[in-house]
């Protein structure tokens, strides 16, 4: 078949699962390792990945909001990846910056230089960032309103592109023998005047590889989604179902293609984390192991943090029902997802906590390399994925079984690559380099000479 399943590894050190950092295989400081993020990347790029994904938090996750010790500290992702990229050639790196802390010039500066230690396999997640606490470590009393964070970011990330178009693909001459560097009438600052920023350029730094890093995004929510449908170019998704993930799938790029954006343009990539077992019996034992050495206190910070900081469940007993939790500026669909799913099951707190301890709401997919595979086939088939990112539930040890016990499995299936098709990640992901809004310079497909 003419499709391919794209892959992304989501792979924070620390492990996925809420008590992964308690798991005898999770080395206990992999969040701050970087010989152990040096052996994550090098592991799925055996694998054949696209991407090596990072979430990150402008808070440290501690007091019980998100429970876990592995959260309350790591490393800055685009540090960490430009070290990555160095022993790495191929896998492309997801990076994750937030438009309502962060200002254009410095996000435009730090992924244009990403973009060029890697050769061009940078990405950025663009997050609006929920929760009082990184907005208390910048200055304010409490986080931007819901609509407002997504003004500001539209008009963050337009910012960032334009600085990432100030210069023309061939601006830097750089010819020794006239004594020119660079070309005056290729670069051009942009002078913007919004509502949120103002920003004169140029940057200062050439136009990246890729032309623009990949965008990436993980809106839900009404906003979030006409926000994704109009600039993202890897959405990464909460679905439970095949028919909640074609509807999303629909949904989405009906919305793109009423922007006169080509149904190609977007990549629509839900979260899966799998215990891989050789039979059933013995992925759910990896599953129950896991699960046991959840703390309740964990546990409920982790409900607290997905409902936005609201729920508060002290008093309230572990085998009882989830209590109604108060609207939030935050994490929105995240919190509607619980509350669905605690009314459709009739899961007290303890079994709600257990059933996100692993991916957070993403889908948990218990079984054997043949039904994990089936899994991923049905919905790329029925347009209900174009590909997935994997969150192993502990580490290595999850990621790997996904590379030894189920690649081999797609691949076999036609359903996913056997080598890499190009040196980008905009290559591999098959999406086109971006041409230079204020050039005619910029639409070649492949990467920019130097």
């Amino acid at each position: 078949m003419s499709r391919k399943l794209r892959l992304g590894a989501f792979l924070p050190g620390g492990g996925q699962h809420v008590a992964a950092w308690r798991h005898p295989d999770q080395p206990l400081d992999g969040a701050v390792s970087l010989a152990f993020h040096q052996e994550l990347a090098a592991l799925a790029e055996r694998g054949l990945f696209d991407a090596y994904f990072l979430a990150d938090t402008l808070s440290a996750e501690i007091g019980g909001r998100e429970g876990g010790s592995a959260k309350a500290a790591g490393f800055e992702p685009l540090t960490l990846f430009a070290a990555l990229s160095v022993t790495t050639k191929h896998i492309g790196f997801i990076a994750t910056a937030s438009t309502s802390y962060e200002e254009p010039y410095h996000v435009a500066r730090r992924f244009a230089s990403l973009d060029m230690i890697s050769g061009g396999r940078a990405a950025w997640n663009v997050v609006t960032s929920h929760g009082d606490g990184p907005a208390r470590n910048f200055g304010l009393a409490a986080q931007y309103g819901h609509d407002a964070r997504y003004a500001r970011a539209a008009e963050h990330l337009d910012v960032v592109k334009q600085l990432w178009d100030s210069w023309d693909d061939d601006a830097f001459l750089r010819d020794r023998a006239t004594g020119v560097y660079f070309d005056p009438e290729k670069v051009r600052p942009i002078r913007h005047e919004g509502a949120f920023f103002r920003v004169e350029g140029p940057l200062n730094a050439p136009r990246p590889p890729q032309g623009h890093p990949v965008i990436v995004q993980a809106g839900q929510s009404e906003t979030g989604r006409d926000f994704a449908a109009a600039s993202a170019e890897v959405i990464f998704t909460t679905q439970q179902d095949l028919a909640s993930a074609q509807a999303f799938y629909a949904d989405v790029k009906g919305r793109a293609a009423a922007l006169g954006r080509a149904s190609d343009e977007i990549l629509i990539m839900p979260g899966l984390a799998p215990f891989i077992g050789a039979t059933k019996a013995e992925a759910q034992a990896k599953y129950d192991a896991l699960n046991a050495l959840i703390l309740p206190e964990e546990g409920i910070g982790l409900l607290n943090a997905l409902t936005g900081g609201t729920l508060d469940l002290a008093g309230y007993p572990l085998d009882g029902p989830l209590p109604q939790a108060p609207a939030t500026e935050g994490m929105k669909s995240r919190q509607q997802l619980l509350r669905r799913i605690a009314d459709e099951t009739g899961f007290s707190i303890r079994e709600l906590y257990a059933w996100v301890a692993t991916a957070r709401g993403h889908l948990t997919l218990i079984g054997t390399p043949v039904e994990i595979a089936d899994l991923m086939e049905e919905w790329l088939t029925s347009r209900g994925a174009d590909g997935f990112n994997i969150l192993p539930p502990w580490l290595p040890g999850g990621l790997e079984d996904f590379v030894t016990l189920v690649i081999p499995e797609l691949q076999r299936r036609g359903i996913f690559r056997r080598e890499y098709e190009g040196r980008s990640l905009r290559e591999n992901l098959g999406l086109k380099r971006p041409a230079n809004r204020w050039s005619s310079v910029g639409s070649d497909p492949g990467l920019a000479a130097e």
